[in-house]
């Protein structure tokens, strides 16, 4: 992460490149990934639920991301 001042002057505390909008966008879909997998999992589906958790993981702005 990385914090930064934008055009219009407010601090903006995210990876770098990401607009603000994009990243939330971007943590509520990692979010519903990785509660979908874990409920995959509960359901006894063992390999969806972990596929659906990384690819949560590699979605999510923090951490590691597809899109940066």
């Amino acid at each position: 992460m990385v914090a930064e001042v934008t055009r219009t002057g407010r601090f903006h505390i995210g990876p770098p490149g990401i607009p603000r909008d994009m990243a939330t966008l971007l943590w509520i879909l990692a979010v519903v990934l990785v509660v979908a997998g874990i409920v995959a999992i509960v359901r006894r589906q063992l390999l969806w639920g972990i596929v659906l958790i990384v690819v949560g993981l590699l979605v999510g702005p923090g951490g590691v991301s597809i899109f940066t």
